[in-house]
């Protein structure tokens, strides 16, 4: 067991839990007899955001001091989200960064961000990234980076202290929404919502990468953290508009256009996909009316 002085006490930064859940008067919704809620994760942290709070949290807990190292791409929200809890828990973060190629040109303002809060950036190349979950493959990039002994904590923080994090979400909002709805990236928050929500409640990712990959990353991860399915939950993978940090003036100008109806900032890589991806199933019919909807707000924009 990890002594008390090591391990970090996560309290001294006061998270605002639970979030605040705040009804949303949208007529594209209300005109189908929907209701339209917010489950303002967003508001959790001022710099631990979202999911990434509660996917971070039981990790920093169990990395008891330890250096802390992590995976991501170029504007990864997940990155910035570790090194500032490094920051501000006095935990030494490292950061796998994607991309062999960038370590010989300017940081972009996320990396920066990261830099400025003290995380050591180490980059590899694109295909030893791929294979990064491999445990030789990983052992060699820890000795390259100089952090043999590191916690490390996967791509995205989706690993089973994660999932079980994330059943908290779920288990906040029981009752008041017939349907959950979060961005998917690596699927672990999807995997703990589900699993947190009642029977009767359905939960729905839709994924901001394109692959089709993400059902059975959700099922292993359920796996891991419950030893099998939990919660009725589906995907939809139509809105990803490319990618991940893809967008479009389409999905800019909704974002904005979301932003102004209702008071609340619309991160892009995200959020501006799950919200777009409601409205548009809302005027596909895919709700019956009556349905209370639950939009998780994992992020902020950046810089925020």
């Amino acid at each position: 067991m990890p002594s008390p002085d090591t391990t970090p006490d996560l309290t001294t930064l006061r998270p605002r839990l639970p979030s605040p859940l705040q009804e949303s008067e949208d007529e594209r919704f209300t005109r189908r007899g929907l209701r339209l809620l917010l489950k303002r994760d967003d508001l959790i942290h001022p710099e631990l955001i979202g999911n990434k709070w509660r996917k971070l949290a039981p990790n920093l807990e169990a990395a008891a001091g330890r250096t802390v190292l992590t995976f991501g791409g170029a504007y990864s929200n997940h990155l910035r989200a570790t090194a500032a809890a490094g920051r501000l828990l006095g935990l030494p973060t490292v950061g796998v960064v994607r991309g062999q190629e960038l370590a010989d040109r300017p940081l972009n303002p996320s990396l920066a961000r990261c830099v400025a809060d003290g995380m050591r950036l180490h980059f590899i190349d694109r295909s030893t990234y791929r294979h990064k979950s491999d445990p030789s493959t990983l052992a060699a990039v820890l000795h390259a980076a100089g952090a043999q002994d590191a916690y490390v904590v996967p791509e995205g923080g989706s690993n089973t202290l994660a999932v079980r994090g994330c059943r908290a979400l779920g288990e906040e909002l029981r009752g008041p929404a017939d349907v959950v709805a979060v961005a998917c990236g690596t699927g672990g928050t999807l995997a703990g919502l589900a699993a947190g929500l009642d029977p009767g409640q359905r939960a729905l990712g839709v994924p901001v990468l394109k692959g089709g990959f993400l059902e059975d990353d959700v099922r292993r991860l359920q796996a891991e953290a419950f030893g099998g399915p939990r919660g009725d939950w589906r995907l939809d993978d139509r809105f990803h508009f490319g990618g991940y940090a893809r967008t479009t003036p389409e999905l800019d100008a909704f974002a904005r256009d979301f932003e102004q109806r209702h008071s609340v900032p619309v991160e892009g890589l995200y959020v501006a996909k799950l919200l777009y991806g409601l409205v548009a199933l809302a005027e596909e019919g895919a709700f019956p009316r009556g349905t209370a909807i639950a939009a998780v707000v994992t992020g902020s924009p950046f810089p925020s």
